[in-house]
């Protein structure tokens, strides 16, 4: 049985998640910042855990984490405020790295976007601009930290269901397909399923390839 720890446990992505992982035998902490979702997280077969992880020091997070055999970061902002923008994606991710390497966590999956990175092309006058920046700080401190991490990169999120496949090719412009949060979830799940997707990347949106043949590629030498 595995210990996995889920930063944002009230975001869609993880919502969907847990009872994946349930269901899978794992048990899940879904760690949310306001105590008025506990219910909601509850009924997913995860362990409610509240701490505000954009205000939470290391050590508090350290902690949290102490016990976990996996992160998985789906937490996040929401946009429209670059500064709260900022102290999640980024700064908040990047001590619950820290934190996880302290607390002896070896595994960690980054939720980011399809075209994160340095060079991501988003306009500085762009409302997207401030999330980007924090997403190719956050996914390089993790990608040069000392966890075994994998990055998801999944396209623009829409709320079809889960139709299990996917498109590992896919890469970003204007006319993207979008990516299911449904799939998104089950990806996770299959790459934390996987040891050997440790420190790979996998970006994506909806298509025609089976998620487990994606994950079984992605995890070959």
């Amino acid at each position: 049985m595995t210990h996995i720890t889920i930063l944002g446990g009230h975001g869609k992505v993880a919502l969907l998640l847990a009872p994946l992982l349930v269901r899978c035998g794992d048990t899940v902490t879904s760690v949310i910042r306001n105590p008025d979702h506990t219910a909601e997280v509850a009924a997913t077969g995860a362990t409610p855990r509240v701490c505000d992880i954009e205000h939470a020091d290391t050590a508090e997070l350290t902690a949290l984490l102490t016990g976990s055999d996996a992160v998985v970061f789906t937490a996040g902002a929401g946009g429209g405020n670059p500064p709260r923008t900022y102290a999640v994606d980024r700064d908040a991710a990047i001590r619950s790295m820290t934190a996880a390497e302290t607390a002896g966590v070896p595994r960690y999956v980054m939720v980011s976007y399809l075209g994160a990175g340095p060079g991501h092309g988003t306009p500085t006058d762009s409302s997207f601009f401030p999330y980007a920046e924090a997403k190719a700080t956050a996914d390089q401190a993790l990608r040069t930290s000392g966890l075994d991490w994998t990055i998801v990169m999944p396209g623009r999120l829409t709320l079809d269901p889960p139709s299990g496949r996917i498109d590992p090719t896919a890469v970003r412009r204007p006319d993207i397909p979008g990516t299911s949060r449904a799939n998104v979830a089950h990806v996770v799940a299959a790459v934390l399923a996987e040891p050997a997707t440790a420190r790979h990347e996998l970006p994506f949106t909806d298509g025609p390839v089976p998620i487990a043949d994606a994950v079984r590629d992605l995890a070959r030498p």
